[in-house]
């Protein structure tokens, strides 16, 4: 693989993608999402933590927008929806299990 030169606004981007990665509770949510739609009682019971964690986490997980939710009626669903996003964290995943 070749060089790949960024620049600054770029690398913070970069950055901040790759931030969303770096906490046990977001990658647990990022993985119960992947291929299907969860609340926020349904992460927080799958992540063990709060509902209030929960809730901040995917709150910055959206503005990041790496995280999409779905209205219905009282409920708020929330999934994964960009394939990059999929795939950059399956790769991340197996490169962890191929060690």
């Amino acid at each position: 693989m070749t060089s790949i030169p960024l620049d600054e606004h770029t690398a913070a981007h970069v950055a901040e993608l790759f931030r969303a990665f770096s906490d046990t509770s977001r990658v647990r949510i990022l993985s119960a999402i992947l291929d299907r739609e969860m609340n926020v009682s349904q992460l927080a019971e799958i992540a063990g933590v709060t509902e209030s964690a929960v809730s901040h986490h995917l709150r910055g997980l959206r503005q990041m927008r790496l995280v999409t939710a779905r209205r219905d009626g009282k409920e708020v669903y929330y999934s994964v929806e960009d394939p990059h996003i999929i795939a950059l964290f399956q790769q991340g995943v197996n490169h962890i299990l191929e060690r």
